[in-house]
Formats: structure tokens, sequence, C-alpha cells
């Protein structure tokens, strides 16, 4: 029985070495089966998700407040008519002519136009709404690209939990395997009831940690399909293009600061508001100049009275001049200079902080990528000891306690490479979202 246990126990050894190979290359084994995509899973949030819902509704209002400026220039027409029912009938003899002053039925109507013709105030309104539209596109696409790397690091976070998972339950099997090797030695007399009792405590503190990351498995699940709105996925592909990506990337700040300074929606959207402040600081300016105002009427009515006319019509122009408004002019172009000042700096203000957010991820993305190499030593080393110590506790050259401990350090190593290799990851979705781009690395596209 002890050999069995001991042969057992050997090909637990390979168990270990795949255990590695698992970590180090969850793309190609998990890549077969039928699972969400890291872009499936975008395209799921933008359609669903009602922070990309409300974005498009913000940019039809912005649309339609364009509209509205547009209206200025644009004639308004309304037409009304009246009928009047009367007790009896009025009518003059003048000449030879019977003229009907009041009938019976009194029917009227009439057609009013009124158009601006040249009001300067409405110029700057229209310039303002426009670059207003155009800042809100950028707003709209900046805030679905910050939904997309949202999914994308819960996707990440999601996978990694996974995988610690299948770390978790490749120690509770090794554990499992290591406390029937030590019953088996226990009962053949080689080893005391210490060993056995040190084999249980690591396997029931091995089977705890499954438990427990299976709650944060269920957890991360309900999590990504809150972001997707949609019920929560089976299993999540490993974006291996992604990780690709990740692994080649070879980085030069100083081409990409000024390609994210010009590329980034966010700042075009600032850039955009300047602008429209810019065009409001014109308006006080402009109140100088009069307006100038064309009406016109055209009436019917069955009682032509007098004048024997049952149409008529008539137009006039209308110029307004304000000459002198208490300086009231003055004061608003005074505030409207500052608020577009106060605009340009935060064009200045984020444009800085597109350099340091493209260097910080840059750093970043180092720092995990030096990590990982060190999390893939670290590992390696932790699944050779694990592999030597149990093969000498078969030899009765190990105890409990090691074979115990190999175990407890191959598992925090396997976690260390999950977390490092996802790590990198993030910094990465992190680097593209420095740069202005969508979790896939592509230029957002700016839907009119």
């Amino acid at each position: 029985m002890m050999r069995n246990k001991s042969n057992s126990l050997g090909r637990w050894l390979a168990v270990v070495w795949a255990a590695g190979a698992f970590i180090l290359a969850p793309a190609r084994i998990l890549a077969q089966e039928d699972v969400l995509s890291l872009e499936a899973a975008i395209r799921l949030a933008l359609a669903n998700n009602e922070r990309a819902l409300a974005a498009d509704e913000r940019v039809a209002a912005a649309d339609s407040r364009v509209t509205k400026a547009r209206a200025f220039f644009m004639p308004t027409v309304n037409v009304s008519g009246s009928y009047t029912r009367r007790p009896f009938e009025v009518a003059r003899l003048i000449g030879n002519q019977n003229i009907i002053v009041q009938s019976y039925n009194g029917l009227s109507g009439q057609a009013n136009l009124s158009m601006t013709l040249f009001d300067s105030r409405s110029i700057p309104t229209l310039l303002q709404s426009s670059a207003d539209f155009q800042s809100e596109l950028q707003t709209s696409t900046d805030s679905k690209r910050k939904l997309a790397f949202e999914v994308g690091s819960a996707f990440l976070a999601t996978l990694s939990v996974d995988q610690v998972l299948e770390a978790s339950r490749s120690r509770m099997d090794y554990a499992r395997q290591s406390l029937a090797a030590a019953k088996a030695r226990f009962s053949a007399g080689l080893v005391s009831v210490n060993d056995v009792t040190r084999a249980e405590l690591e396997f029931a503190t091995a089977e705890m940690g499954v438990t427990q990351v299976q709650g944060q498995v269920e957890t991360t699940y309900l999590q990504m399909g809150y972001l997707l709105n949609t019920p929560p996925p089976r299993k999540l592909a490993v974006p291996e293009s992604l990780f690709r990506a990740s692994d080649d990337k070879s980085l030069s700040v100083d081409q990409l600061i000024a390609q994210a300074q010009t590329r980034r929606p966010d700042v075009n959207s600032l850039r955009w508001r300047a602008k429209a402040q810019g065009a409001l600081t014109l308006e006080p300016s402009l109140k100088w100049l009069p307006t100038l105002s064309l009406t016109g009427r055209y009436t019917y009515t069955n009682e032509a009275g007098l004048t024997g006319r049952n149409f008529n019509w008539n137009a006039g122009l209308t110029m307004n001049w304000s000459i002198f408004d208490g300086l009231t002019r003055n004061g608003e172009f005074a505030e409207r200079r500052a608020l577009a000042y106060q605009a340009d700096l935060d064009v200045r203000s984020i444009l800085r902080k597109v350099d340091l957010d493209v260097r910080g991820a840059i750093v970043t993305l180092e720092s995990q990528r030096a990590a990982l190499k060190q999390a893939a030593v670290a590992h390696g080393v932790a699944v050779r000891n694990a592999a030597e110590t149990a093969e000498l506790y078969r030899q009765g050259l190990s105890s409990a306690l090691q074979v115990a401990d190999a175990n407890v350090r191959l598992f925090e190593a396997a976690v260390n490479l999950v977390r490092a290799r996802y790590g990198v990851g993030v910094a990465y979705l992190n680097y593209e979202s420095a740069l202005g781009l969508d979790p896939m690395g592509k230029e957002p596209t700016i839907e009119d």
C-alpha cells in the first residue's frame, strides 16, 4: 500500500509541472472552450450599459441645441382663423351698392411672418452650440472608451481569480496526495503521527482556500455581468493578442506624448469647450450693432366693409439699436473673457496631465514586465523544489512539514505568477488608455 501511495505521489510530480505550464500559457488552453472574448464583452457593454446609452442621449441633446441656434436665422410663420355667429346682420346702402358691414357668420383668418434679418448676437450662439456639440461628441466617445477599459480591467481581474482558483485546486490535490502518502508511511511505521497531522492541516487549509477563492470567482463574474448588463458569463477567453502586444511593444516616449495629446477624446473635448467659450466672448461686443427684422401679415375676412376687400396684406422692417445699456455689455465681456481664459487653462492642464499619464503608464508597464519575469523564475524554482521534496519524502529523506512548506511555496509562487501576468495586462490597458486608444489598440471612432 505504501508503495502504491508513493507511486501516486510520484505521478503527482507530473501534475506539478503541468500546473506550471498551464499558468504560463493559459490562452492556448482556454481558447479551445466556448467562451466570451474581451472584444465581445466590450461590445455588449457598449450596447447595454446605461452609461454608454446616456452618452448617446447627451450627444442627441447637444445636436438639438444646434438646431435651436440655427432657428434664429429662419423665419417663423403662424396662421390663425376665427368664426363668429351673430344674432343680426348690419348692412348699409352706399350709392347703388349694398355693403354688408356685419354678417350673421363672420369668418376671418391671418398668416403672420417674422424674420430676423440681422442680429449679431445669434452668430456667437450658433458658433458656441456647434462647438459644444463637437465637444459632446468627444466626451461621449471618451465615456464609452473609459467604460471599455473598465470592462477590460474587470475582464482581466476575473481571469486572474479564475487562475488563482486553478492554483488553489492544484494545491488541494497536492495536499491530498501528500496526506495519502503520510498515512501510508504512518501505517508502515516509518513516520510518526505528527506527519499525518501536519498533512491533514495542510489539506484542510488548502480546501478552505479553494472555498474562499470560489466565492471570489462568483463575485467577479457577477460584477462582469453588472458591467455588461447581461447575465454573468460562464467563462472568459484569455486575450492572447493583448498579452502578445504587451510583450512585444517597444516604448518610445517622445512621439507617444504628442500623439496622445492629439488623439485623446477628453483633450479634444476641452479644446472644443474652449472654442465654445471663445465664441461667447464675441456676443457682448456684437450687441453694439443694431438688429433688423422683417414682419409680414396676410389677412382674409368675409366682411369686406367699406374697403370692399376680402384679402389684405402688409409688410414692415423694424430696426432696434441699443445705444446705452448701463455698461452691461462691458461687464459681460469681462466675464466671458475670464471664462474663455479659464477654458484655455483647462486645456493646458490636461495636456500636462496627458504627459504625466503616458510617462507613468510606461514606467508601470516596464515595472510589471520585470515583475512578471521575476515571478516566472520564482515559480520555476518552486515547481522544482516541490518535485524534489516530494521525491525525497517518497524516499524517506524529508518530512511532511517540508512537503507542506514546498506545497505552500508552490501555491504562492503560482498565485504571484498569475497576478504578475495579469498585472502586465492591466498595465498595458492603462498604457493604451493614456495614449487615447481603445482596449483593442485602435483609435476610437467619433460617431456623428
